[in-house]
């Protein structure tokens, strides 16, 4: 099979409905350029769906970057990014450009990441793309296999053509097989308040290689699809404790997960809590547009910014409230922002501790987590 050129890539958006595509088996007889090791395998191989040759959707491998000027002048400032900040230096990646690449390879400071988002399952996630395992140390790049299970999308390496879980990190198939990748504490906001936090952070930029797709950045051809009842591709019964495709929020400690139904954070706008003896705190406030929604992304439903942070502040535990302007806490009246930082008060200049999260449909969560995660009830 002839490998697809970028500008084909509108073919796999429109053929979803088509069911043959979700019906190939044994994804190594589609691209025979695969050196998989699938003796090597964590999960059964028939759970395996081939879509398109392995990098038929293009990742990004030498990204360029936006100053705040021309990310403005570039992207709808309401959009999403998943955002990442390590020692100073922050960078962000707007979800309409990886609805189309899924993947990019980049460095943040000295830390090699990759930047990945699956549209099907909402799941945007920044993982290291430094491995130990085995003894032995990798630096990976990753690019997509053109493959999903479960309807999330299959990585792989290039370095041992291992395939990769995309929403919980995981090596299924390979040489790695077993080897997880640390996810790192990104958070996905708006661009706007990407650069009231990060002013002078850096965008990805449209000018990712591919002329030919640029002037579809910034359209959603998903259209409609977090409104819809079932996922699409998705073989399997789909659990029932929550609506298919309600966004929810997933945090990790000690070996378990909760999850937090976006519907509840958004009617409260703060949730305090506690588990596994972590005190928490998550925040949300509306600007943030869905990039799942409408055509064009501007006239997408506002369904807002969601993050999370350890609630202990030299060595306190803070109460938090939501405020005309952001957030407060009950103990010292101090002013936070979305992202943490504090911008009024005792602890202004002082910074929370984000906490690594997922925000994902409900319906892709409990396919990899049917038992190992608490659901949070008002």
């Amino acid at each position: 099979m002839k490998k697809l050129r970028p500008f084909c890539l509108f073919a796999f958006f429109v053929c979803f409905a088509l069911p043959n595509w979700a019906q190939v088996q044994n994804p190594d007889k589609l691209d025979k350029r695969w050196k998989t090791d699938t003796t090597i395998h964590t999960v059964p191989l028939e759970e395996f769906k081939a879509l398109l040759p392995r990098d038929g959707i293009p990742p990004i491998d030498r990204p360029k970057f936006f100053t705040q000027k021309q990310a403005l002048q570039n992207y709808f400032e309401h959009e999403p990014v998943i955002a990442l900040e390590i020692e100073g230096v922050a960078k962000a990646y707007p979800l309409n450009v990886l609805t189309y690449h899924e993947i990019v390879n980049d460095k943040i400071g000295e830390v090699p990441v990759t930047a990945t988002y699956c549209p099907l399952c909402n799941a945007a996630i920044i993982f290291d793309r430094r491995l130990t395992y085995k003894g032995k140390k990798y630096i990976l790049d990753f690019g997509v296999s053109g493959m999903l299970r479960k309807s999330d999308m299959v990585m792989w390496d290039r370095q041992t053509q291992t395939w990769w879980q995309q929403i919980v990190g995981e090596a299924v198939v390979g040489k790695l097989a077993g080897a997880t990748l640390t996810q790192l504490d990104a958070q996905i906001i708006s661009l706007k308040e990407f650069f009231k936090t990060y002013p002078k952070g850096e965008v990805l930029s449209t000018d990712t290689g591919f002329e030919k797709m640029k002037k579809r950045y910034g359209k959603n051809y998903y259209k409609g699809y977090d409104s819809s009842v079932q996922p699409r591709l998705f073989k399997g019964k789909v659990d029932s404790r929550l609506p298919a495709m309600e966004r929810v929020i997933d945090i990790y400690f000690q070996g378990k997960y909760k999850i937090y139904p976006l519907k509840i954070i958004q009617k409260w706008g703060v949730i305090n809590d506690r588990f596994k003896r972590k005190n928490l705190v998550i925040f949300h406030q509306y600007g943030t547009r869905s990039i799942l929604d409408k055509q064009d992304i501007q006239a997408s439903k506002n369904i807002g910014t969601t993050t999370v942070f350890d609630a202990k502040v030299n060595g306190q535990v803070l109460t938090f409230k939501k405020a005309k302007q952001g957030f407060t806490d009950q103990q010292t009246g101090s002013v936070w922002d979305i992202t943490g930082h504090c911008i009024a008060g005792k602890h202004q200049g002082k910074k929370l501790r984000r906490l690594r999260y997922g925000n994902h449909f409900a319906f892709a969560w409990f396919a990899f987590h049917p038992d190992d995660s608490e659901l949070y009830q008002e």
